[in-house]
């Protein structure tokens, strides 16, 4: 199981090339307020004095710090010469004549075998990255230390969670930390090493606050009690290292820090080791086997190994799936342009393929959101048009009096004994002249519709051409070319549609049967027109004298002769029966007509859009694109991929290679090596 850090350390290399952020690494972070001892756990857990030093905050860059255990150099030197037991090759290091070194991935091919070296390279790495003025940066350092002295091990130590910004920091220096913190332990598959020194309340670290918001259960967080030799007189840390004062589920781990005085001496981490074991013994004897960096760093590659065991297969089956999805997406950039003339020629005849199949329903890609192509043409003809259709009133417009204005206005100076022809037809024409807006409206609503097919068909069917957007816009500009090319050809025969059924009122239709019996009714009812003349006389007569009495009534009746010229049928005055009649037979005939000719027009429109607009564009589509763009000249223009795709394509092909090895690593482990 002891291999299974080296694969992690293995994989961290691998997404590291490619900045992949969605694989999830098991990893120990480290966390804990400025100055509480965190780069002395991490010293005491290598052994070496590597890490910057100083007051105030010193680590203000993410240092990611992997840990490999190799066997020593005199051993090492056997298995090259071939004394000792065979190992594999990539365990002896050949070439390497130190027992400890370091190497930065920023630094390749450099190996650090002076440790004070390595404390430089990371000071002046910080500052390019972060500033010399204490400023911080989220981008990590990544540096690997061999050393026969230390377990396999990963741990990311990050900047002190600090309250003041002090030199360049910027005012929000505390959310930013603690964001930048947030952003590694949030990570399910992250244990989260909390630092808190023994001097300060447990109950106000910052540390543990921090872990418990994506932690609540502490099934990922183990506590270091740090300082223990700093502590006022006459108290201790035993209550806390019990778990008593604050329970933790992966357990409290106390150490005893190097003092500045032991750094200014140069003392030994060995001898610092010892020094701490004989306080722990003398202080905290139950708990002196317990406690310590060695223990700690055990703990650690215990834990660390154990929760890569949980975390592998979930790993294992998310880079499959990544590996997967990736393949799809670097297809679908597809391969870099060889013959143009035959790309070309295939990138416009599967976009011609895709615009048809989606007005016919058969294309790949449906979208179940909402209608488009065909669908919503079908839609446009028998809902949105017909209903428009059908919530046209026959009479809508006409009033009793306009129908009887009409009817004397088609007359001239005659009284009629008939309801004339004339206003039937001057009425109904006036009638059907409605049904040529929504008409016309319908013609623009399939060309709207046709214009969004190119964006859909751009978008879902032919991923080619967004690696071309010359192409893109070239086919773009084509299509809508030849579709405002037939719009006012389709627009003048709907136009055509309605001026034929206004050139001609067919009285003599099979459907207008009403005609014949509307005449016979009125022929029968045409009787006694005298007798109808004296009941206009007499009502006239009537409404005389009721208005004026003597001699002045008999020079009111030529003032109100010119207001009747000025009105035709003054509103206020009731109609007579025969007048009734006569609107009533005049209604009956325009409805009975116009519903005639609407569904003419209802019928014929839509087979007019399809014939002129839909059918043609389809028919012409491909000859129209190779006609126009199938030139010499212009194939290596309209073929000039993106710089977004081509790059695009060049980082999906790098991060395929990176899960492909990844696969290979998680596949080398063998069931066994899990248990």
């Amino acid at each position: 199981m002891e291999t299974l850090i080296p694969v992690i350390n293995r994989l961290q290399e691998v997404f590291l090339t490619v900045g992949a952020e969605s694989i999830q690494l098991p990893q120990i972070v480290v966390v804990g307020s400025q100055s509480s001892g965190k780069s002395s756990v991490l010293e005491s857990l290598v052994g070496r004095d590597f890490l910057p030093r100083g007051t105030g905050i010193v680590t203000r860059r993410p240092l990611v710090l992997q840990l490999v255990h190799v066997p020593p150099l005199e051993e090492r030197r056997k298995q090259e010469n071939g004394n000792g037991l065979k190992q594999n090759s990539q365990n002896t290091y050949p070439g390497i004549k130190a027992d400890e070194w370091g190497t930065f991935l920023h630094c390749k091919n450099q190996i650090f075998t002076d440790f004070s070296e390595i404390r430089k390279e990371i000071e002046s790495e910080t500052d390019r990255g972060s500033g010399e003025n204490k400023g911080i940066s989220p981008e990590p350092i990544y540096l690997k230390i061999f050393s026969p002295n230390v377990l396999n091990l990963t741990l990311v130590d990050l900047p002190g969670i600090t309250k003041v910004p002090v030199g360049d920091q910027p005012e929000d220096i505390e959310t930013q930390v603690q964001e930048m913190i947030l952003s590694f332990i949030s990570n399910p598959n992250s244990l989260i090493l909390c630092v808190s020194p023994a001097n300060s309340d447990l109950a106000t670290s910052d540390a543990l606050k921090l872990a418990r918001e994506v932690d609540a259960d502490g099934r990922r967080t183990l506590l270091v009690v740090s300082k223990l030799d700093l502590m006022d007189a006459g108290t201790d840390a035993l209550e806390v290292l019990l778990g008593r004062v604050i329970p933790v589920r992966l357990g409290i781990i106390g150490v005893v820090n190097r003092s500045q005085h032991d750094l200014n001496t140069n003392k030994s981490l060995s001898d610092c080791a010892k020094d701490e074991q004989a306080f722990l013994q003398r202080h905290y004897p139950s708990l002196a086997s317990r406690s310590g960096s060695r223990y700690l760093a055990r703990t650690l590659s215990r834990l660390l190994m154990h929760h890569i065991r949980d975390c592998l297969p979930e790993l294992k089956t998310r880079v499959t799936v990544l590996s997967a999805q990736y393949q799809a997406r670097l297809s679908g950039y597809g391969q870099p342009v060889e013959d143009h003339s035959a790309t070309l020629l295939q990138i416009v005849t599967k976009f011609a393929s895709d615009y048809c199949n989606t007005i016919e329903g058969t294309a790949r890609y449906i979208q179940t959101s909402e209608l488009c192509g065909g669908a919503r043409i079908c839609y446009i003809f028998h809902e949105t048009f017909g209903r428009t259709l059908q919530s046209i009133d026959p009479l809508g417009g006409l009033s009793d009096l306009d129908i009887l204005t009409a009817i004397r206005n088609a007359t001239g100076p005659r009284p009629a004994l008939f309801v004339p022809e004339v206003s039937f037809e001057l009425l109904v024409k006036r009638q059907i002249k409605r049904l040529e807006e929504p008409s016309l409206r319908c013609v623009e609503l399939v060309h709207e519709e046709m214009q969004r097919i190119i964006q859909h068909c751009s978008s879902f069917s032919t991923q080619e051409l967004l690696r071309f957007p010359k192409l893109h816009d070239s086919i773009v500009e084509v299509v809508t070319g030849l579709l405002r090319k037939r719009l006012p050809i389709t627009n003048d025969m709907v136009h055509n549609l309605v001026a034929i059924e206004l050139a001609y009122i067919n009285t003599k239709h099979p459907d207008f049967t009403d005609a014949a019996q509307v005449s016979a009714s009125v022929n029968s009812q045409q009787t006694e027109p005298l007798d109808g003349g004296r009941r206009w006389k007499s009502e006239e007569e009537k409404a005389t004298g009721e208005k004026g009495k003597g001699p002045a009534s008999a020079f009111s009746s030529p003032a109100k002769a010119v207001n009747l010229l000025d009105t035709a049928v003054p509103i206020s005055r009731k109609l007579t029966a025969r007048e009734q009649r006569d609107c009533e037979v005049i209604q009956r005939l325009i409805k009975c007509y116009f519903l005639i000719v609407r569904k003419n027009i209802q019928d014929s429109v839509p087979k007019t859009v399809m014939h002129f607009l839909v059918n043609h564009v389809k028919e012409r589509l491909q000859s129209e694109l190779v006609g126009q763009l199938y030139k010499q000249p212009l194939l290596q223009e309209l073929l000039i991929e993106s710089q977004d795709t081509a790059q695009q394509r060049t980082e999906v092909a790098q991060m395929l290679e990176a899960l492909q090895k990844a696969s290979n690593i998680i596949s080398e482990i063998r069931e066994t090596h899990l248990w």
